[in-house]
């Protein structure tokens, strides 16, 4: 029975942990081309909302899938063009798109839905059925969801591209040293604007996870996940890997609350459990992550 137990637990936090997991690589993906990318929480909420919508009118989660990478794709290029092309600043451009999306998800699911709470249930994707795994719930659960295999493969896939690929070693000369590469011939802002919109299309399928998992949009379903990814990119150290393995811990954090709920533990102490171990890891970890040298930093040289 404890085995039982532990095994739950360790599916429900592979579960919790695909969306941190998505939108942390997205973000590695935007800063390791110098793009400051907090608007993951926005991209996150377009992504489930484009989801939920496309999914709704054509009954075919498929293409519900396809148009929350599209919806990402969308609300990060909005990022792109300020960030990069207008060199506003990176930050309130994120804090700016963060905020619309969470006053226009709230609008178009009022007029959509009339209900500016949650929308109808979704039918969700169709999960594989692997008989051998039948028996041992934790394999089970991860090699029978696409969009889980999905996941994994985009760890290792996007280590492979950073590290092992011209494409990645032209992004991550742009947020190291964009004078450099500009003089060797790399087109800087065109370089940044596939690292942000990357970026968008891997948030946006997180945002597809969270849609599909919970068969609706509930309004702010995004829930700060998008600000945890980014503690998590952080304490991964920019690293694909890193990063996911640092989900999988905010995973546990989040997958411990829901364990605890319902047991003689103080409510506000079972909330407050995901956001202390973002805090308490960030204070163990951000002192030896050294970011991208140009990360935030608005690539000037053009205009000169």
């Amino acid at each position: 029975m404890d085995w039982m137990i532990v095994l739950a637990f360790i599916s429900q936090m592979v579960r919790i942990s695909v969306p941190y997991t998505l939108a942390a690589i997205g973000g590695t993906f935007s800063e390791r081309g110098g793009v400051v990318n907090i608007a993951l929480e926005g991209i996150l909420l377009n992504g489930a909302f484009t989801c939920v919508l496309a999914t709704h009118y054509t009954g075919n989660p498929w293409v519900g899938v396809l148009a929350a990478v599209a919806g990402g794709v969308a609300t990060a290029s909005v990022h792109a063009v300020v960030s990069i092309t207008f060199k506003a600043e990176q930050i309130v451009s994120g804090l700016a798109i963060n905020l619309l999306a969470m006053g226009a998800t709230r609008f178009f699911l009022r007029i959509i839905f009339g209900s500016s709470s949650n929308s109808e249930r979704i039918a969700g994707l169709p999960e594989w059925d692997v008989p051998v795994l039948g028996d041992i719930p934790v394999l089970s659960t991860i090699f029978s969801s696409p969009l889980i295999l999905a996941t994994i493969v985009i760890i290792f896939a996007s280590q492979f591209v950073l590290f092992k690929t011209s494409f990645g070693l032209r992004l991550r000369s742009v947020g190291e040293h964009p004078e450099a590469a500009d003089s060797l011939g790399v087109n800087v802002s065109r370089v940044r604007y596939a690292g942000v919109l990357l970026s968008g299309a891997l948030a946006g399928l997180g945002g597809a996870w969270l849609a599909m998992d919970q068969h609706s949009f509930t309004d702010g379903m995004s829930s700060g996940r998008g600000y945890i990814a980014l503690a998590a990119m952080i304490v991964g150290k920019w690293n694909p890997l890193g990063a996911a393995g640092a989900c999988l811990m905010f995973g546990a954090a989040e997958s411990l609350q829901m364990q605890l709920q319902g047991q003689d533990v103080p409510t506000q102490f079972i909330q407050m459990i995901p956001y202390v171990a973002t805090v308490v890891v960030l204070a163990g970890f951000i002192g030896r992550s050294i970011p991208p040298a140009a990360d935030g930093v608005p690539y000037e040289k053009e205009r000169q």
